[in-house]
């Protein structure tokens, strides 16, 4: 039991690193040869580079460590042990990269204007790490670690607190950049957040329909019978008429969503169908660990 918790620590720290190393690899790559921004401490450490070219990693780690103390003394150690080993691992990928580059071993994406490209990689470059480092449990460091303070101190909600702090870092970067590579920013923003949700929900998607019916049951025999599919029975009563009924739950791939709606209609044209999307569905006939 303790080597396989042991076994399920390790694979999450390597993960925080192999998530860690492509976010590294993005900002050195893509983000500051364009002069792009990025949110929270980061974004700080973006400007550091621009108006004074201090150090990403060296930046990074000096804005990090007393954070990480403070939130270490706050929120106690178990709780933020992943996020120092994001920091660590990040600090060290920042300088790797650094120094490659500095010695010619590694080149950096440059262009004079299509900046559009430099924002699409990025994004897809920062999502696929960050989603990596939030889906096993880690973070960055930083902003995380003052909007958690803040939210069991006052209970602010995270995600204002990290949308203002960002807004903030990004709207201060107007003194150093264009408004241009702010638009552009907002680009790789984007697309780093749809790349984030896809990693941490799983690349596997499916839909929940829940069916509510006066022949319930023999919707649920004949999916059982015609598709091989689980189906789950749920009791209700309905609030305006007062009458017991029986709700239908199956969860199918995408490309069974026309065949189960057409069984359900096929049986009862009037029942009450909701479809919802699910993501990273494990069980029998799904994924299995």
């Amino acid at each position: 039991m303790k080597i396989s918790k042991s076994m399920e620590q390790l694979k999450m720290i390597l993960s925080i690193v192999l998530g860690t190393a492509i976010y590294a690899f993005g900002l050195l790559y893509f983000i500051i040869p364009s002069k792009l921004m990025e949110g929270g401490i980061t974004g700080i450490t973006l400007l550091l580079n621009y108006a004074f070219s201090i150090s990403p990693s060296l930046s990074t780690l000096l804005l990090n460590i007393p954070l990480f103390l403070i939130g270490w003394k706050m929120l106690g150690g178990k709780q933020i042990l992943y996020t120092g080993v994001g920091i660590g691992s990040l600090t060290f990928f920042l300088w790797l990269f650094e120094k490659m580059i500095h010695f010619g071993w590694m080149g950096t994406f440059q262009t004079e204007h299509d900046f559009i490209l430099s924002s699409l990689y990025a994004g897809v470059t920062l999502g696929a790490g960050l989603g990596i480092v939030f889906r096993f449990g880690g973070t960055t460091g930083g902003s995380d670690i003052i909007a958690r303070i803040l939210n069991r101190k006052f209970g602010w909600s995270m995600g204002r607190i990290l949308l203002v702090i960002d807004i903030v870092i990004i709207g201060a970067s107007l003194l150093y950049i264009p408004k241009e590579k702010i638009l552009y920013t907002l680009v790789a923003v984007f697309i780093a957040s749809k790349i984030i949700d896809f990693i941490q929900e799983g690349a596997y998607s499916a839909r929940a329909f829940m069916i509510i019916s006066d022949h319930t049951m023999d919707i649920a025999d004949i999916i059982i019978r015609d598709m091989d599919r689980g189906v789950t029975i749920i009791p209700a009563v309905g609030a305006f008429s007062k009458q017991a009924k029986h709700v239908a739950y199956c969860v199918v791939p995408r490309q069974e969503i026309r065949r189960l709606h057409q069984i359900v209609k096929s049986v009862d044209p009037r029942a009450f169908i909701i479809i919802q999307d699910v993501h990273d569905v494990h069980g029998e006939g799904f994924k299995e660990e």
